[in-house]
């Protein structure tokens, strides 16, 4: 078999979802170490913080993110999508990113800028190419979001490093990853209950439009006047709120992997009102509630649910969460209590609550992997092949 005829090769999730295990294990874990001292990065044109930041946006978070769109836009758009040798360098694209983030201050400022944009500039082409090419036989006409959500991580992360405005980069990386999941969690969870319970979640299509025209807006947070936004983040807040409720979260909650997907949406309710009140009213939080609330809550719970979903799925497997699977939900709702809620009731332990919180990213990714990636291995297993 030919390296690039692998069936790790065969479709997006399979290299990207790995990768996603792989940086779900070390950066939480590497930020921890430099966090408390033990390790410094090496000289570098950019700050500890911001290499955090970038790393957990568009290390961590692309590599889910990229694993997926790659994976669902060929579906949406009926194609037989990106495999081989595409899949390879994007890949290696994303790998280099990494060690030029790790190692790169010492480079040339033009070869640090061509491994620091290669993966990200090339897979936002190629899918904004797969939805533009074939938009007449797109399944969701809302994609639209995505067209213009993709160039908008461009810009979002040449801000976070090079703009010289990384608060504004880092708004902008959070609001369009919000957007992404506001797309996802209403299609997702639709068909989830419907599997799970047979019933029907409500889809109002000016509700949910509404709520993802509102995301959008919050994309451009920084351009708006502050009360503005407080003013939308409540809005969306309140909207959310009320869909909720009516996605029959009494059923939702009866199962672990339905239940964290729904404590995911809790999380970005949440860090809206949080968003919405700071304007307003001075809390006085441990650490910094409000993104960590969206990177532990809503990534966090989100995504590893997600890649077991589709790594049976899509590999011809029951969707079943077994014990080990559950155990990685149960082990990032750990993490959740230690980065947000014990560091307000024990502050003094601020340090070792962080490094908890890692450990459990460290423990629930390595199991994920350990259990997922042997599937991505390995052929589907009826008999299809992608």
């Amino acid at each position: 078999m030919h390296f690039s005829t692998h069936p790790f090769w065969l479709v997006g999730f399979r290299p990207f979802f790995s990768l996603t295990c792989l940086a779900g294990m070390s950066l939480p874990v590497i930020w921890a170490l430099i966090f408390s001292g033990a390790v410094t990065l090496p000289d570098a044109s950019f700050t500890a913080v911001q290499w955090h930041a970038h790393e957990m946006f568009f290390g961590f978070g692309w590599a889910v993110l990229g694993g997926f769109l790659l994976t669902s836009t060929k579906n949406w758009v009926n194609i037989r999508g990106y495999h081989g040798p595409a899949l390879i360098l994007l890949a290696a694209a994303w790998i280099i990113e990494r060690i030029g983030m790790a190692f790169g201050g010492s480079w040339p400022h033009a070869a640090f800028l061509l491994t620091n944009n290669l993966f990200l500039g090339s897979i936002v082409a190629m899918l904004l190419w797969t939805l533009i090419r074939h938009r007449e036989t797109d399944s969701y006409r809302d994609n639209a979001f995505f067209l213009i959500m993709l160039p908008g991580f461009l810009i979002a992360k040449y801000l976070m490093l090079e703009g010289g405005d990384f608060t504004t980069g880092y708004s902008m990386a959070i609001g369009l990853f919000r957007l992404a999941f506001l797309v996802m969690l209403e299609r997702t969870l639709t068909g989830f209950m419907k599997a799970a319970f047979q019933t029907q979640l409500l889809r109002h299509p000016v509700l949910d439009m509404s709520i993802k025209l509102l995301g959008l807006v919050l994309v451009l947070e920084f351009a708006l006047p502050r009360p503005i936004t407080a003013a939308i983040s409540l809005t969306l807040a309140t909207l959310l709120a009320i869909r909720f409720f009516y996605w029959k979260p009494q059923l939702a909650f009866q199962r672990l992997d339905i239940g964290v997907m729904y404590i995911g949406y809790l999380c970005l309710v949440a860090q809206l009102l949080i968003e919405a009140l700071g304007h307003a009213v001075t809390f006085i939080w441990v650490g910094s509630v409000s993104v960590h609330l969206f990177t532990f809550g809503v990534m966090g719970l989100i995504i590893p649910g997600m890649i077991v979903r589709i790594s049976k799925g899509h590999t011809g497997r029951k969707v079943i969460f077994q014990t080990g699977d559950k155990l990685v939900l149960v082990i990032m709702l750990a993490a959740l209590f230690a980065r947000i809620i014990a560091p307000q009731w024990l502050p003094a332990a601020y340090l070792g609550w962080i490094h908890l919180a890692a450990t459990c990213w460290f423990a629930a990714f390595a199991i994920l992997g350990w259990r997922t990636i042997p599937l991505l291995l390995r052929p589907r297993i009826d008999g299809r092949e992608h």
